[in-house]
């Protein structure tokens, strides 16, 4: 659990109009590749102290149905895989014990 004050501004608050309602946030990070994806995620601290990253995706389907829903689906088993590797780094780990 995050101990830090969550009205405290942190280093990587962007501030002004993007830090209210309780939450900090930072700058957006852009990841743009002209007319075919792009990514944008931004680091938030909630008004109860909990840290988040928050990503958007935006990726160009196929024309045809067929190969479109390939792509989704390929997009969401790598979305799946990425969210669980990064859960599984945020978990907690065991203590060991002390002799």
């Amino acid at each position: 659990m995050n101990r830090r004050n969550p009205n405290e501004h942190t280093d990587w608050c962007a501030g002004g109009h993007r830090c209210g309602l309780g939450e900090h946030r930072s700058e957006e990070i852009v990841v743009d590749i002209a007319g075919r994806s792009r990514a944008v995620l931004v680091r938030v601290r909630t008004a109860a102290g909990r840290e988040h990253a928050e990503v958007r995706v935006r990726v160009a389907l196929a024309p045809a149905e067929l190969p479109a829903r390939r792509q989704l689906i390929g997009l969401l088993g790598d979305l799946r895989h990425a969210v669980t590797r990064a859960a599984i780094a945020a978990r907690p780990r065991p203590r060991k014990a002390t002799s």
